[in-house]
């Protein structure tokens, strides 16, 4: 006999409630309650459980535990490599998601495509067959060991999944799979977190390395309950700007390797193609210096990549002046506003300013912060900062100049790209021998010392 329960759900963060409220008690969001019935199965019904691979472990000392015991599962894309830690882990679990349109799907198929030595099942909820066979020819890679599969019922994937035996499980996506114990429509919190559970039995009972495309909300987070992310292992983001060629794809959650590192992709018609070397991409050539431009080194985990920031101060036409960036956060950039108000003498409260970092990038990395305020001025002053000049320094609240992480590698990647001066904190020379990198260390230790230099 089955067992009939009706709870009411936050589509926000996933919270459960016997009766509806408006306004949830977990995450505040108001009319967020909706209705799901739950249809509790007993017995031989849950049989596919042992496809899933829901077998019962035993207790072991964890002295008696191989933690080397596994091996690394190479994706062949340098870039996904990166960001996974090395490799995909048997028996993991990760969720990618993305903007509609931003080449998920496209990712994970060209992805699959190249591991031939793995076999793969591949199934889609949203696309046809035809639909996958258009888009692996479009790609240029067809893997005859590819074997793709569209259904939503997890009953009848995990039946074709314990006959086939697959190495690698892709799903797209997690929010059109249905289970029968719940009785609740596609997408909903209820069917979300239990099609994850069955998936995350399956890959620690079976030691396979699971892939689960994942829908996001109109405010950026990924779609469905909050569990979720907690339950995978690895939790990608794939973003980037429809405008630009650029995909970047972060870790904002990886259990088995750092959370820091980034991978780089640049869309084109055949699919998207890997990024080694994103600072001769990013900086862009010019015949003649404009003023307002100013190029960082920054560091996104391991790597090193220079990236130019864009600034433009105007009069403030209507009153009131406007503060607007893309691929920096606004409110660092109003703190330093603020330290060149109150700690350098530059009068910029009445005027309008803007800021871009280009390439559709969007930096964190507080070692920018030098390169920015010099954009700004630079702007400000309309006096260009010099081609071959680059930045790798923190701003404080006082003015003062601050020392960065891995000064090293920065300046290696400066000189490498042929920049002949890099302005540094005067307090990172500290065991730093000035001619092992071939380039001139400009070291400060104020704004208002770095304006001098540049500007005089």
């Amino acid at each position: 006999m089955s067992k009939t329960k009706t709870v009411f759900a936050c589509s926000s963060c996933g919270a459960t409630s016997p009766k509806w409220m408006g306004r949830c008690t977990s995450c505040g969001e108001w009319n967020t309650y909706v209705e799901e019935v739950i249809k509790k199965q007993t017995g031989l019904l849950r049989g596919h459980d042992s496809a899933a691979g829901g077998s019962f472990s035993r207790p072991r000392p964890i002295n008696q535990v191989e933690a080397d015991s596994f091996r690394r599962i190479p994706t062949l894309s340098k870039e996904v490599d990166r960001v996974l830690g090395g490799g995909m882990v048997p028996g993991a679990l990760m969720l990618i998601g993305g903007e509609p349109g931003i080449g998920k799907s496209t990712l994970m198929l060209q992805l699959v495509m190249q591991m031939r030595s793995l076999k793969v099942l591949y199934i889609s909820g949203e696309e046809s067959e035809v639909q996958l066979s258009m888009r692996a020819s479009r790609l240029g890679c067809i893997h005859p060991g590819c074997l793709v599969l569209t259904e939503t019922d997890t009953s009848a994937i995990f039946n074709h999944i314990a006959e086939l035996k697959p190495q690698l499980v892709v799903i797209d996506s997690i929010q059109t799979l249905t289970t029968p114990s719940i009785d609740a429509s596609a997408g909903s919190i209820s069917q979300i977190r239990e099609c994850a559970a069955e998936f995350q039995r399956y890959s620690r009972g079976s030691a396979t390395p699971v892939f689960l495309i994942g829908h996001i909300t109109k405010e950026g987070g990924l779609a469905g309950p909050k569990l979720l992310e907690h339950m995978v292992d690895a939790v990608l983001q794939f973003e980037g700007d429809r405008n630009h060629a650029y995909r970047i794809l972060r870790a904002s959650k990886n259990r088995f390797g750092s959370t820091s590192e980034l991978g780089i992709f640049e869309m084109r018609d055949n699919g998207l193609r890997e990024v080694s070397n994103p600072s001769e991409l990013l900086l862009p050539q010019r015949d003649q210096s404009l003023s307002g431009v100013s190029v960082s080194a920054t560091l996104e985990g391991l790597r090193p990549m220079l990236i130019e920031t864009q600034a433009l101060v105007s009069s403030a036409a209507y009153g009131t002046p406007q503060r607007s960036t893309t691929g920096f956060d606004l409110r660092r950039l109003n703190m330093l506003l603020a330290v060149l108000e109150k700690r350098c003498g530059f009068r910029i409260a009445a005027s309008d300013v803007f800021l871009n970092v280009t390439g559709g990038i969007r930096i964190n990395d507080p070692a920018t912060d030098l390169g920015v305020i010099c954009a700004i001025l630079s702007s400000g002053e309309n006096i260009a900062v010099e081609e071959k000049t680059c930045f790798a320094a923190e701003v404080g609240l006082t003015g003062e100049i601050r020392p960065v992480s891995r000064i090293g590698q920065r300046l290696s990647e400066a000189a490498r790209l042929g920049f002949t001066d890099i302005y540094v904190s005067g307090y990172n020379l500290k065991g730093l021998d000035k001619k092992e990198y071939g380039i001139n260390i400009r070291p400060v230790t104020r704004v208002d010392q770095a304006f001098n230099l540049l500007f005089g």
